[in-house]
Order: C-alpha cells, then structure tokens, then sequence
C-alpha cells in the first residue's frame, strides 16, 4: 500500500471509528470497534463485539479470542498488531443482549454500508479467518452455506490456503467442538501452519 492509500486508510477508519448510523437501534452508544493496517496480510472476520470488546475497545479481548489466538499459535502481541492482522468483524459495534441467550446479530447497516469499501481500500489479503455464519454467508455466499457452519468448516480444504472458514471460539460452542473433535485435530494444525507462513514473510 503506497503513501495515498495509507492516507485513504486512515481517513476511513476515522469515519468508522465515527459512525452513528446504527445509533437509534442500539442499546448503548456506537463504538466501533475493529484494527486495520496497511501493511497486514492476514484478515480476520468474526460477527460483531461482545459486552466486554464493548467496554475495552479491543478485539476479541474475551475468552473468544483466547480461544482464536490459540487456534492461531499466536500472542496478543502479535494478534493486535495492525501491522500484521486485520480485524474487521461483520458488526462494528456491539449489539446486545439477545433475550433468548448469547448477543444479538451484528447489524446488517454495518456491513452494507462499510464492508466493501474497506475491503478494498485495504486490499488483496494472503489469508482471510471467516468465523460464524454471518461472516461465512458475506465472504462465501449463501450457496455455501447449505449444510450449515458445520458443513462448511468439514469442507476447510476446498478454501485453504487462502481463507479457512471457522466456528465461532465462543465458550457457547463448547458442544461442537466435543461433537467434532476433527476440527482440532485436522483444521487447527493447518491453520497454524498457514498463519507462520504468512507472518514469517511479511510484505
């Protein structure tokens, strides 16, 4: 990315980071929250920030991301270094508390009124992380997503190398991972691999 395109980069993130377009339908401000570098090569999509991302303003700072970042073989260091990832979930913002359990669906204004743009100011990725329905059904279509989550992470070969489709590392996902132990046993290891590659020959 040349001089300009980190300039166009900079002057988005900050109509993002500004962004009150979801402001009435939200139960608390809007605070954006994503990381984006001109010089990253890996990009990760998940649905959309939890109370306690809400609260701190970081990434996957939740048992999530712990989870993430271990399927990762990475640190935090690492993970929330813009210079090396891309975090830019469906959602921007978090959006509540869902009555039934667990939080709501990001907002579907974000990623219409965002998403593209973004993407392409950041450009071309090396690797891409699709976690959960919501990211898998914007990057891979509906088409794809027939079987479900289930059925589309069994099918991680037909991705990889250049994106791996993911469950969501949510501690509510505790009983799928039991029900597919395949996951950590075939998926993880060839993640890790894929993220060391890319990290070790940065742009």
């Amino acid at each position: 990315m040349n001089g300009g395109d980190e300039r166009d980069l900079d002057t988005l993130l900050s109509e993002i980071r500004a962004c009150c377009l979801c402001a009435d339908l939200l139960p608390h401000e809007p605070r954006p929250v994503l990381q984006a570098g001109p010089r990253a090569r890996i990009l990760v999509v998940g649905q959309a920030p939890g109370r306690r991302v809400h609260e701190t303003g970081l990434p996957f700072n939740d048992p999530s991301g712990e989870r993430l970042r271990d399927w990762m073989g990475i640190g935090r260091e690492t993970f929330y270094d813009p210079a090396r990832l891309n975090i830019v979930p469906m959602g921007f913002c978090y959006p509540g508390t869902d009555p039934k359990g667990g939080d709501r669906p990001p907002r579907p204004e974000c990623a219409a009124h965002w998403r593209k743009r973004l993407l392409s100011t950041l450009g071309p990725q090396d690797l891409t992380l699709v976690i959960g329905q919501y990211a898998m059904r914007w990057h891979l279509g509906r088409e794809a997503m027939r079987e479900g989550v289930s059925g589309v992470v069994r099918r991680w070969r037909e991705f990889a190398p250049a994106l791996f489709p993911l469950p969501h590392p949510s501690p509510r996902n505790i009983g799928w991972f039991r029900r597919h132990p395949w996951f950590e046993a075939e998926v993880v290891p060839a993640l890790r691999r894929r993220i060391a590659e890319v990290l070790g020959h940065p742009r």
